[in-house]
């Protein structure tokens, strides 16, 4: 016998958030509405259709955002380099290795990278591009 109690609750969560979105009253003002959707979302990969339409939409995955702003960082320290002292640089390498460590949660298992130093500058610039 199974116990129906002992089974966690279906959450539906890109359902509420429109569901949510709708609510407040934001979505008379999405780009398409009341278009109907192309036929070709409906056939092949319902997950690929997603993120075409997301893309679409001006969305970006929180790993993208995170990407972009570690180009940023490793850009910016190898450009103090000559003229900040060692230990200074050192704490924000390890900063941008934590945000490293966080973009390889979030980010497809292609995309993962390794931590970075001083030493990897050049070479983190040419990754992280």
């Amino acid at each position: 016998m199974s116990d129906n109690n002992s089974m966690p609750p279906y959450n539906d969560l890109i359902g509420d958030m429109l569901k949510n979105k709708k609510e407040e009253g934001g979505m008379e003002n999405l780009k398409g509405f009341g278009k109907p959707l192309p036929k070709e979302y409906f056939s092949g990969d319902t997950f690929q259709h997603f993120q075409r339409i997301a893309k679409d939409a001006g969305y970006k995955p929180h790993w993208l955002k995170l990407q972009h702003e570690i180009f940023a960082l490793v850009q910016k320290i190898d450009e103090d380099s000559l003229n900040e002292e060692r230990a200074e640089l050192e704490k924000r390498v390890e900063t941008v290795n934590e945000k490293i460590a966080e973009h390889n949660k979030h980010c497809p298992p292609p995309m993962l990278k390794g931590r970075i130093s001083l030493e990897t500058l050049d070479r983190a610039k040419e990754i992280w591009k």
